[in-house]
């Protein structure tokens, strides 16, 4: 069924979907007092209440016994991984990934970029002490990730500016880049190297390398990304090590995609 413009949307449940997005697109935020949502929402908060509860009896939203605010049900988790699952690339992305970890000893993500962010849909660890805290689940600004970057990077101009035209770019640390000009500049030189670095632009002491995965057009559809602790992602370890590998198996997996490249 193709949407028309003309169709009369539901309003319960846009709002519904409104009320997904707040606690979506919070940062270090994980529950929401009623008063909280009904001012994000622009709702009353009865409407909000009602809203709430139907959610909640679904299991979608649960409320803390102990702040009573609200946060995420396990329900939205089993709808998110029932997502994933459906994903045929992460089916086929997942004995490369354990490949890569084989080879270099260094946790490897796979992510996609929507609407500006990172959405790290899976993980393989490495087997160190001392590992970086998984993004998986989260959505991470795309402009300070090697995942996101390296997407970004084959999008248009028009494209670019939709996404940042106008928008804070938020430092995270010493070394995120903050301006749209410096951005661009930056994605023109990942675009000429295929592979883009996170030099601790997201996390401090973190750093990753992320090279993309193509389909058949040629046209990045995710990315995969080898990170651990700057102390162990010496430049040497990165370019020498682990982007030759990590570049042949995701050409192995682009290949499987029908990329011809």
């Amino acid at each position: 069924m193709t949407y028309k413009a003309n169709v009369k949307l539901v309003q319960s449940v846009l709002h519904a979907l409104q009320l997904f997005e707040v606690f979506r697109t919070a940062e270090n935020k994980d529950e929401f007092g009623v008063t909280e949502l009904s001012k994000s929402l622009g709702l009353h908060k009865n409407n909000v209440f009602r809203l709430l509860a139907t959610l909640e009896s679904r299991g979608y939203i649960e409320q803390n016994p102990e702040t009573e605010n609200y946060r995420l049900g396990i329900e939205i988790f089993n709808l998110g991984q029932q997502f994933i699952n459906k994903l045929g690339i992460l089916k086929l992305s997942k004995p490369f990934m354990e490949k890569i970890v084989s080879e270099v000893n260094e946790s490897v993500y796979i992510g996609i970029l929507r609407k500006g962010y990172v959405v790290y849909l899976d993980i393989v660890e490495a087997n160190q002490n001392v590992r970086v805290v998984s993004r998986v689940g989260k959505d991470v600004p795309a402009y300070c990730t090697a995942i996101g970057k390296i997407q970004l990077a084959y999008a248009s101009e028009e494209e670019i500016n939709s996404i940042y035209m106008g928008a804070r770019l938020k430092r995270f640390t010493d070394n995120t880049i903050t301006s749209l000009p410096e951005l661009k500049k930056h994605l023109k030189d990942v675009l000429k190297n295929d592979y883009a670095l996170d030099n601790e632009e997201y996390e401090e002491r973190v750093r990753c390398i992320a090279v993309p995965i193509k389909d058949y057009l040629g046209v990045p559809v995710a990315a995969l990304s080898v990170t651990g602790p700057a102390c162990r992602m010496s430049d040497d370890k990165i370019f020498n090590e682990i982007y030759p590998v990590a570049k042949r198996y995701a050409r192995e997996i682009s290949k499987r995609l029908g990329y011809q490249g």
